[in-house]
């Protein structure tokens, strides 16, 4: 396909007005609507910010490739945007992106977009073609350049194809090795890696073949012989790639940028022996950035979070209905009324599953689908067993002075189940071929649930029974100046990161104790607490695009119109925007908001017997008074303090 039909001229920017990243994707994503590209602005952005929060598009070398591939995308286009001065890109060298190409791809795009997409993310590693578009001047010029790449960038791949063939099959003095490049979405970082990788074996004398898995699916396979002869594997993803096949060999496994940045340390450590020897666990393994992407803490938090994110629709549907069902109770027939009865047992019903959903994916997210029965019993044992060492005995429904291992319990359990299976897994890969079909369907789940239900019986159980016991005395027992510093640190968290570790940290402590006993007041406090503290960054950043219209865009201005929805609903992601354009003067001035809105939640002990909902969920307050000024205070001073801080825009690019 010619490129030129996807880098259509009447959608170039030749002279980019936005001076922040945000800004760029703004005016970008706005020029696409306009030219009918996109046909819902919002969600295109939306996905396009969603890439960006799991590693930005700034390749270095001054350019940026921002990009989705959704349902809001009409026909496939790439936009080119200049940048005489240079824009902040979060690039991965630290410098000014001044090209930026701006990928559209329908849900249904067709193998020639998508292989012409390659291309073009292909040549955008040669430093011939990049100098030549910080010098063009008009779109005729740009497709000119792209035009000329592009046909010999494929001429090239051809002749490479050919010699890779050739490498595989005859002896060489060079030595020999094998890659696999995927990212998520599949359009440009894997085709980047890939030639990067390849362009640097080349000038380091070392023949490899690149394995790619991106959106129109995997190209250039390897073969058993291929992976056999190779002196080692670099695997550069960030989605899971099928690892068993690379068993016995020295491998690399590192996010998909690593490809990209560093591809000769990736090459060298292989040719050095310097990488580990992979050895598979008897299953289709998959990797992903998790294996060596980041640290430990990386890891548990991500995994943490997998069990999290399938717990949120027990926890917020039973919670609002035991919440409404109380309402009922209050004030529409009492505690036996049928209406009270159904909505109870409803919620009561979604909040048994809670702590078991949270163990059992947990449990996945390390030992994959078998790891899943396991932690499914081991959360459920958490929550129904009470006692200590070989007393254990059924929870009842009335309190009683001993208590179950609960929350905290659920997390162990899906970190239990989960590594139990990582080494059932190891200790079964040796077993006859013949019986290969007997672990999935008989060895794990036997041993995985024995196993874990000695471990939870005999170890956690009594543990987190003693734990849960002394959390809840000292919640219960805390007096009013404890109280209020709490809520003020729990709101506070909220606005460091809006949606990262500690803005999770909080919304687990507070939905824990919540998820212990509903019935708390003390719990409904701390849920009141984070739900301000969460809904105060969008409310400020709504505040102060009104009060300071001359410290913010228009493009600030209008998303500053959505933030009152969003900040109404609890969902403080509406604020990242900001936070991200102006890290230093935003947050500071949400975490002193948000801290204010919770001390005010606890010196008024204004507690929601719901999990979520934000304003929604008013009349379900203890005192809905207290919540709503607790909401409007915090907001307001983050919202003042946050245009006293921010310096005037110099010129509104958007004018």
């Amino acid at each position: 396909m010619d490129i030129r039909k996807l880098l259509m001229k009447d959608i170039m920017i030749m002279n980019l007005k936005a001076t922040t990243k945000q800004g760029v994707i703004d005016e970008m994503v706005h020029n696409y609507y306009e030219k009918g590209i996109i046909d819902d602005e919002e969600l295109y952005k939306k996905d396009i910010l969603k890439r960006e929060a799991e590693g930005s598009t700034g390749m270095g070398d001054g350019i940026a490739i921002p990009h989705a591939h959704d349902k809001a995308v009409k026909k496939p286009a790439v936009m080119f945007a200049r940048s005489v001065k240079g824009v902040d890109y979060d690039s991965m060298d630290g410098q000014p992106a001044h090209l930026f190409f701006m990928i559209a791809a329908p849900e249904g795009a067709d193998n020639t977009h998508l292989q012409a997409l390659a291309a073009l993310s292909q040549v955008l590693m040669n430093p011939d073609v990049v100098a030549a578009l910080k010098q063009a001047d008009t779109p005729d010029k740009v497709q000119d350049i792209f035009a000329k790449a592009v046909a010999e960038k494929e001429a090239a791949n051809k002749a490479e194809e050919e010699a890779e063939k050739q490498a595989a099959n005859t002896d060489s003095d060079k030595p020999y090795i094998v890659a696999v490049t995927a990212c998520p979405n599949g359009i440009a970082h894997t085709y980047m890696a890939e030639e990067n990788l390849k362009n640097t074996a080349k000038k380091m004398g070392v023949d490899i073949k690149v394995e790619t898995n991106g959106s129109e699916g995997i190209k250039h396979e390897l073969t058993a012989a291929e992976i056999k002869r190779a002196k080692g594997v670099i695997v550069a993803a960030d989605k899971k790639v099928a690892m068993s096949r690379f068993d016995g060999k020295h491998l690399v496994n590192k996010p998909v940028t690593a490809g990209i940045k560093e591809p000769e340390k990736l090459i060298q450590d292989v040719l050095d022996g310097k990488a580990p020897i992979y050895h598979a666990s008897g299953e289709d393994d998959s990797a992903t950035q998790e294996t060596s992407g980041g640290g430990i803490w990386a890891n548990i938090y991500k995994q943490l979070m997998n069990g999290i994110s399938h717990m949120l629709p027990f926890v917020i549907g039973g919670g609002i209905l035991m919440a409404i069902s109380f309402v009922v109770e209050n004030y529409m027939g009492g505690p036996k009324s049928e209406a009270f009865i159904f909505l109870n047992n409803a919620g009561n019903m979604a909040f048994a599953f809670m702590v078991p959903v949270l163990a059992a994916y947990i449990a996945e997210a390390i030992g994959d689908q078998p790891a899943l029965m396991p932690g499914f019993v081991g959360g459920f044992m958490a929550m129904v067993y009470k006692g200590s060492f070989g007393g254990a005995y059924i929870a009842n429904i009335q309190h009683s002075a001993a208590s179950s291992a609960g929350f905290l319990g659920g997390i162990a359990a899906g970190f239990i189940a989960g590594y139990i299976m990582v080494g059932l897994k190891k200790l079964f890969a040796k077993l006859p071929k013949s019986l290969e079909g007997m672990k999935p369907m008989l060895l794990y789940p036997i041993f995985g649930l024995l196993f874990v239900a000695l471990i939870m019986y005999f170890i956690i159980n009594p543990i987190f029974s003693g734990i849960n016991l002394a959390i809840t005395h000292f919640l219960n027992s805390m007096g009013t100046g404890n109280l209020v510093l709490l809520t003020a640190i729990l709101a506070g968290m909220m606005s460091i990161d809006m949606g990262g570790p500690f803005n999770k940290a909080a919304y687990v402590f507070a939905s824990g104790a919540f998820a212990n006993d509903p019935h708390s007041t003390t719990a409904a406090i701390l849920m009141a607490a984070v739900m301000v503290g969460g809904m105060v960054p969008p409310f400020a950043t709504a505040i102060g695009t009104v009060l300071f219209k001359n410290k913010f865009t228009k493009q600030e201005r209008q998303a500053g119109v959505t933030n009152w929805v969003l900040g109404f609903s609890f969902i403080t992601e509406g604020a990242i925007p900001f936070a991200t354009a102006d890290p230093l003067r935003v947050i500071p001035s949400c975490i002193i908001g948000s801290a204010i809105g919770g001390g005010i939640v606890g010196f008024m002990k204004v507690g929601v017997p719901a999990p979520h909902g934000g304003l929604w969920v008013t009349p379900l307050a203890t005192n809905w008074v207290g919540y709503v000024v607790a909401t409007i205070v915090g907001s307001i001073i983050a919202g003042i303090v946050m245009g006293l801080l921010k310096k005037k825009v110099s010129e509104d690019p958007y004018e």
